[in-house]
């Protein structure tokens, strides 16, 4: 627990009730569209590897009901938060405060049917660094993006997949990682607005998957090639995924 200061979020239209700091790492529309991305089904296990205040397996839960969650996330203080976030949305989360390359037992023990990861979109001697400590390790990490496929390749039963989004310029590391791990690669670009380059990409593959590799169509999120007025001016897609909680589907 921590004396510092909160909000309270809604996401997807208040369905998600979401407790984050003023100051530090605070979720975005990335979470909602791992989500939105990972195909679960009720009775299923996920893992969420950094889960922060464990918004992205709380907007999962509000899509796909009855599937079961255990968080991995590192700092203390965000590892109470997703426990109260999920205590207080009703998610059957069990949260583990650990670093994912020293899992606790209980954890390496078992095979999951999915595992989601928002890893760290910088390299710690790549960035500047933010003014909180707790913003610094979510999104400037030390632990490479092999590391991360490494072990959520490693805790995936067969036929299970594993949904990570991540910055477009670090797609190369992430398909390197997968070679050999992980099959049935598919990619997502996600673009802010027509006509400019994809800043971000959601990266999908299956344990023991032999599928060709999928290169989606982009996920625009805003209609128009810019801002021209206040106000959501989100694509129809973007908005029933941030809005209403739809899946977002790969061949989509």
């Amino acid at each position: 627990m921590t004396d510092q200061p909160e909000t309270r979020d809604a996401f997807l239209m208040g369905r998600v009730q979401l407790c984050q700091p003023v100051r530090g790492y605070r979720a975005g529309v990335d979470p909602v569209l791992l989500a939105a991305a990972t195909p679960g089904e009720e009775g299923q296990s996920v893992l969420e590897l950094g889960c922060g205040a464990g918004a992205a397996s709380l907007c999962l839960n509000a899509r796909v009901a009855g599937m079961e969650f255990v968080g991995v996330e590192l700092q203390p203080y965000y590892a109470d938060l997703a426990r109260r976030n999920a205590s207080e949305n009703g998610v059957n989360m069990t949260v583990v405060e650990a670093d994912i390359r020293k899992m606790p037992l209980e954890v390496r023990d078992r095979r999951f049917d999915h595992v989601i990861a928002n890893p760290p979109y910088y390299l710690k001697d790549k960035s500047t660094a933010p003014d909180d400590r707790g913003r610094v390790v979510a999104v400037s990490g030390e632990t490479p993006l092999d590391t991360w496929v490494d072990v959520a390749s490693r805790r995936l039963g067969p036929r299970g997949y594993f949904t990570m989004i991540q910055k477009a310029d670090r797609l190369l590391d992430i398909l390197s990682a997968l070679e050999g791990r992980l099959g049935s690669v598919r990619v997502r670009p996600i673009q802010a607005r027509s006509g400019r380059a994809a800043r971000l990409v959601i990266v999908q593959a299956r344990k023991l998957g032999r599928a060709d590799f999928v290169l989606e169509a982009p996920l625009r999120m805003h209609d128009g090639p810019r801002h021209e007025r206040d106000g959501d001016s989100y694509s129809e897609k973007a908005m029933s995924i941030l809005r209403h909680s739809r899946a977002l589907e790969w061949g989509d």
